[in-house]
């Protein structure tokens, strides 16, 4: 098994490396339904109306909740490396995804929305003279559920998080190891931290890293709320009265 999601309504799903999706009904912890899957799965989302997969060769597909054995669309991953996770908007119009190169792609499902998708770098190390670029996993995404803003974490050991419909960064934290999941709290006050080895560079014992341990960060308002056009116009007359 490597990825597990919840609805209310349905109930508990999990895919893997066996290539199924697999439907439980979890107050009986009995099985309900097995989906087959053209390769493993890596990555998953589940919603109230949507089940979203990324598995092997870049491909992910998106299924109708009530109607598990057949798939509404299969795509071909923006990201040009393994898809690392997956997760649903708020409003369920559509997804993001991260891939183990350090991206994150944004994407809809309505095909009227497609020329709003988009993907960025994040959670690299920018290259200087003395070194190579190096990038890493985005291990884990979480959305706000109410201000529909988003967290990125990653196995270089730090969140970020960010305003997606206006393209910035709202926050930046370090952790002591790689973030390897992430979830905000029904409220989106609290952001809820796994932060552990991630085994991205295999048994290394020379990388430091820090014990395993589950962080519970409280959230200001001004670090998960998006901003504000003015407010955007506001620091740019700012940062450009600073550099006179």
């Amino acid at each position: 098994m490597s990825c597990v999601g919840h609805s209310e309504d349905v109930g508990v799903f999990s895919a893997g490396w066996d290539k199924t999706i697999r439907q439980w009904d979890s107050r009986a912890a009995t099985e309900v339904e097995v989906v087959a899957l053209p390769d493993k799965a890596y990555a998953m989302a589940v919603s109230a109306l949507y089940v979203v997969v990324g598995t092997a060769d870049r491909h992910v597909l998106l299924y109708d909740i009530r109607k598990m054995g057949e798939v509404l669309e299969t795509r071909e991953s923006s990201l040009k490396r393994q898809t690392r996770c997956i997760r649903m908007f708020p409003d369920e119009t559509g997804y993001a995804m991260g891939s183990v190169e350090g991206r994150v792609a944004i994407e809809y499902i309505s095909e009227a929305q497609q020329n709003l998708k988009y993907a960025f770098k994040c959670h690299r190390v920018v290259a200087s003279a003395n070194s190579p670029e190096r990038l890493y996993p985005v291990n884990a995404l979480a959305f706000h559920p109410w201000y529909g803003t988003f967290a990125s974490g990653g196995a270089d050991r730090t969140i970020s998080v960010w305003d997606g419909q206006n393209k910035k960064r709202l926050a930046y934290y370090k952790y002591p190891s790689s973030i390897a999941a992430l979830a905000f709290n029904h409220t989106g006050s609290i952001l809820a931290v796994a932060s552990s080895y991630t085994f991205e560079e295999g048994e290394n014992p020379t990388i430091p890293h820090g014990p395993n341990a589950v962080y519970l960060r409280h959230m200001q308002d001004h670090e998960v709320r998006p901003k504000s056009k003015d407010e955007g116009a506001k620091k740019r007359r700012v940062d450009e009265s600073n550099k006179e």
